[in-house]
């Protein structure tokens, strides 16, 4: 990941986290449980819930199906 982004990339990252956060909410699931389901640890979650990392289409695609939401309407 470049050290350099455009601002509206953190932004962006900052709403999908909150849609990720909100649907894994939704679906009664912990960042515990959540990690667990993904295979991830429980960290990784809360940075991608808040913006801080930058997930691979992989990993977004399992917290899809974790939470059951089409990844579409986390990454709109």
């Amino acid at each position: 990941m470049p050290s350099e982004q455009p601002a509206w990339v953190l932004s962006r990252r900052q709403a999908i986290g909150a849609r990720i956060r909100t649907a894994r909410e939704r679906a009664d699931l912990s960042q515990l449980r959540l990690a667990d389901l993904v295979g991830v640890d429980h960290k990784t979650i809360h940075r991608i819930e808040y913006g801080i990392s930058d997930p691979g289409l992989g990993l977004l695609l399992q917290i899809a199906h974790a939470v059951r939401v089409p990844l579409g309407d986390l990454v709109r």
